[in-house]
Order: structure tokens, then C-alpha cells, then sequence
């Protein structure tokens, strides 16, 4: 296979979760839409894949998830208003958001599990290798992960998902992949991986975080996944069989991330990503710095 074959253009993101952890304020809004700063979560993942190359998106929704198409989409009363006044820069807001990208949308139906989530995308992704963005997970701007993926796998022809160290107490919340170094400081080989191991028993220290890059192979082996942990179809259980079966689907290697990332599924980690975006932003960096300083004295 040449290195064509393998270059990715599609992106599947999973937003089909009922965010129960954000409670009452995820009961008629979906947790993608809540915002940091002025800018839904989703926004971000959606300008993370743009800015890596991949302009075709498909979006595996579920029930209450209207506002997401709806953010996406134009605005025409709200566009005119703005027009009217003359506030080119909140038009300018408005408009980006329904200019990113081709963006579809397709329901999972059953709540089975991120595998089955991902394989609801095999007639939009075709034969062609595709990434995974998880719809939660925010890689912040200024510390890219997805085109080394992208380029790793456009080597190699073998899947890549993303991986970063965690401390060992937090492990078990995680998917967990055993590996072996290569030549390179920041790509290793997945040896095994196992979802959500107990502390006493994770190989490792490496958490699988939300950003895959994979062949096309895999829809076959998801399409062959029992149901595993929570009985559901485990997008961690179907790549321990890519790397018992390279010959199949091609192995697994892993791209470690020592950036800034954002879990947007945990209060406390939502709260950390506002205050992070919130220090970087030049109309309101300063004052909020300067705030958070004097509120440390306080407490």
C-alpha cells in the first residue's frame, strides 16, 4: 500500500452520550454544547479536525441533540440583526461555525458502547481510513496531536490512538495499553490494551485518550466484537484485536501527548479548561488572571 492509500480525510465524532455527570444542565442541552468561555465544546473538537486537514465530519448523535445541528447551521434572523447593527465581529462568530466544515449527522439508535457508536459510520466512511475525535475530549490549540497521528499512520498503515500519561490512581478510568519503545521518543508499539483496569493490575501508566486514527479494517472487526465492560461494544476490545491480528486490520501504535488536554466530561476538569482558555484570551486574560491571584489570597 503506498502512502496515499493511507491518507485520511473523514472524521467521525461521537456525541451520542447523555452527559449525566452535568446534571440538571444536560437535561434539555447536550453536554458538546456547554461552553468554555463563549464557544461550545464541540466547536473546538470540530476546529481541531478542520485544522488537521479533515473537512468531511460525521457526527453520531443521539436523542436531544438538535442543538447541535442547529449550531452548526446557519442563522439567517440572527445573521440579519447583526448585519443591521453593524457588529461585523459577532457576525463573523455567528458565521464561522456553519462555514468549518461539511458536517453529517447520524444517530446511534441503542446506546451499545463507543465501538458500536464508531461503527455506525461505516457506510459514510467507505474504504477509506478515517480518524475518531471523541466529543468531549478538547486538545487544546496550541498543543496538536492529530496530524502526527495523521502522519504516523500515513507511514506505518497501522492504526494510532492517542496516549498520555496519567498518575496511577486515575488508571482505572481509563483505557490502558501495554506497549514497547521504538526508535522514536514519542510513538511506541501497543503490545496489549485492556479497558479500565484496577490500579493492581493496569500494564501500565498510559491512558487511551479521545483521539483515534484508523483503517478501515476495523468496521469488520467492531461488526465481530462481543459486548465486553458494561456490556457494550468496546472500541478498546475491537483494537486488542487489531494487535493480536496485525495481518487483519494492521497493528496499533500509540502517539504519547504531553500537552494540555482537556476532559470536558468531568466537572472539575471543565472547570480547569474555562479558567486555562479563559488566563489566554486577550479581552478578558488579564482581568481574570489578576482576579485569580487575588482570590488565591482569600482562600
Amino acid at each position: 500500500m503506498t502512502q496515499a492509500h493511507y491518507r485520511v480525510k473523514k472524521a467521525v465524532i461521537p456525541v451520542a452520550g447523555l452527559g449525566t455527570r452535568f446534571l440538571p444542565a444536560t437535561k434539555a442541552m447536550p453536554k458538546e454544547m456547554l461552553p468554555l468561555v463563549d464557544k461550545p465544546v464541540i466547536q473546538y473538537v470540530v476546529e481541531e479536525a478542520v485544522e488537521a486537514g479533515l473537512d468531511d465530519l460525521l457526527m453520531i448523535t443521539g436523542r436531544n441533540k438538535n442543538a447541535l445541528e442547529n449550531h452548526f447551521d446557519r442563522v439567517a434572523e440572527l445573521e440579519q440583526v447583526l448585519a443591521d447593527k453593524g457588529d461585523a465581529k459577532k457576525l463573523f462568530k455567528v458565521q464561522e461555525s456553519s462555514q468549518l466544515a461539511d458536517i453529517h449527522y447520524t444517530r446511534q439508535g441503542d446506546p451499545r458502547g463507543l465501538g458500536h457508536a464508531v461503527l455506525r459510520a461505516k457506510s459514510h466512511v467507505g474504504n477509506h481510513s478515517f480518524a475518531v475525535l471523541l466529543g468531549d475530549d478538547v486538545i487544546d490549540f496550541r498543543d496538536q496531536i492529530l496530524p502526527r497521528m495523521l502522519e504516523v499512520h500515513e507511514q506505518t498503515g497501522d492504526n494510532v490512538i492517542a496516549l498520555m500519561e496519567v498518575p496511577e490512581d486515575q488508571i482505572h478510568l481509563y483505557g490502558c495499553a501495554s506497549i514497547n519503545e521504538t526508535s522514536e521518543d514519542d510513538v511506541v508499539q501497543v503490545t496489549g490494551l485492556v479497558e479500565k483496569p484496577a490500579r493492581e493490575e493496569a500494564p501500565s501508566n498510559l491512558a487511551v485518550i479521545g483521539r483515534y486514527v484508523l483503517r478501515h479494517e476495523m468496521f469488520d472487526i467492531l461488526e465481530k466484537t462481543d459486548p465486553g465492560r458494561g456490556g457494550e461494544i468496546q472500541l478498546t476490545d475491537a483494537l486488542e484485536y487489531a494487535v493480536e491480528h496485525p495481518e487483519i486490520a494492521g497493528g496499533v501504535r500509540g502517539v504519547v501527548f504531553r500537552g494540555r488536554r482537556y476532559d470536558t466530561g468531568d466537572k472539575l476538569d471543565f472547570i480547569k479548561a474555562t479558567l486555562r482558555i479563559g488566563i489566554d484570551r486577550e479581552d478578558i486574560g488579564s482581568d481574570l488572571r489578576s482576579w485569580l491571584k487575588d482570590f488565591a489570597k482569600e482562600i
